[in-house]
């Protein structure tokens, strides 16, 4: 039996909130942070069934969710660890050590770029330019961004999420609630 992709009553009525700062006729406006809010209630990542359930929720076709969803790397769309690592393979950031980094990690890990670890605790990913140029190489988990980076602090880092176990997203629920007019 297939799982059913329904918010709970909270995460509902937020995006009931979010679609209601739209005008009539523009709530695709709402595809983004819905789609922050279903990757956050739906295991960390967007299935096909979660994009639907978006697509339903705002009444446009599901292919228009995917068309977004695909496009920026901030959503996952297969399974992805509590914490995903992107590490920044933009010029600066691989001159100053980012691809010595990604090796680290993956040695440390036992994975490759794109992989998760076997406990679901994390996941590797290159990105482009994570707008940090002055303080590289740099590291995005979730909404945290870790600069000036170098093997120790990378060791540092794992260990510090490793210990807490928690999901780390790029958006969180409390700061859409903290801009309710």
């Amino acid at each position: 039996m297939s799982k059913e992709y329904k918010f709970s009553d909270e995460t509902l009525a937020l995006a009931q909130r979010i679609i209601k700062r739209y005008p009539e006729g523009k709530q695709k406006s709402a595809l983004l942070p819905l789609l922050h809010l279903a990757q956050m209630e739906f295991d960390g990542w967007l299935s096909a069934p979660a994009m639907d359930y978006v697509a339903s929720l705002l009444k446009i076709q599901p292919i228009e969710v995917y068309e977004v969803a695909s496009f920026y790397t901030m959503f996952n769309l297969k399974p992805a660890g509590k914490c995903l690592i992107e590490v920044c393979r933009t010029g600066p950031c691989w001159l100053l050590g980012a691809e010595d980094i990604v090796k680290h990690i993956e040695k440390k890990l036992n994975i490759k770029e794109g992989e998760t670890t076997p406990d679901g605790m994390f996941t590797l990913k290159t990105v482009e330019c994570l707008a940090a140029c002055g303080t590289a190489p740099i590291i995005q988990v979730g909404e945290t961004y870790h600069e000036n980076m170098t093997c120790e602090k990378v060791d540092e880092m794992l260990n510090d999420y490793k210990s807490k176990g928690e999901r780390k997203t790029h958006f969180d629920k409390k700061h859409v609630n903290a801009n309710q007019h």
